[in-house]
């Protein structure tokens, strides 16, 4: 079953730990999650990636995902270095608010931060683009950045642009971001299935 989100992230946590499991790895969260405890196998997004929670630290402190290769190779989170800040979300429960827009968790590829520039309050920042996602990304239209739903601002074939108000920049680890740094990018699920009826129906 696909589990859905929002992009709008509900804590921070840091990666505590990524062990061998076979040819995949256990990764350690720490963090405290709001919505009651979690339980075991339920979803949450990893900086947009979703996994399953397989164990949960004493007293709340954290919990454990088993990440496939699958997972490490097509995300940042095989390369991302101890200690730092992810972004996390808890999956939709039935009757939640939509405040963001529909994110499934499924990684479509990986950007890299451009440039980043101060806007009063807010940050502007461009990433750059993968080829094979660019023609899901719209101006106006919605992308997930490390699970943050974002509006983009503009777009060329290799790169766009969004605009981090100050509580999205304080919130999560989007404002922290340096030029290089890696980020997880799935692009909005309705511009993907225009995407593919388009090409079928111009086929």
């Amino acid at each position: 079953m696909t589990r859905m989100f929002t992009g709008l992230v509900g804590a921070t946590g840091v990666l505590a730990a990524r062990t061998p499991r076979g040819p995949g790895a256990q990764l350690v969260v720490h963090a405290q999650l709001e919505g009651g405890d979690l339980a075991h196998g339920e979803s949450v997004t990893v900086d947009g990636a979703c996994l399953s929670v397989t164990d949960i630290l004493p007293g709340g402190a954290g919990f454990a995902f088993d990440a496939t290769v699958e997972t490490l190779s097509r995300t940042t989170l095989g390369q991302l270095a101890l200690g730092a800040r992810v972004n996390l979300e808890r999956s939709l429960r039935a009757g939640d608010r939509l405040g963001g827009h529909l994110v499934t968790g499924h990684v479509d590829g990986v950007g890299a931060l451009l440039t980043r520039r101060e806007a009063g309050e807010a940050l502007a920042l461009s990433f750059s683009l993968p080829s094979a996602l660019a023609s899901y990304v719209a101006e106006k239209g919605s992308i997930a950045i490390n699970g943050v739903s974002m509006t983009v601002n503009g777009v060329s074939d290799a790169s766009f642009d969004v605009m981090v108000i100050p509580i999205t920049r304080t919130a999560t680890n989007l404002g922290a971001l340096d030029p290089g740094s890696r980020v997880n990018l799935e692009v909005d699920l309705v511009a993907r299935y225009v995407a593919r009826w388009l090409a079928r129906d111009h086929a």
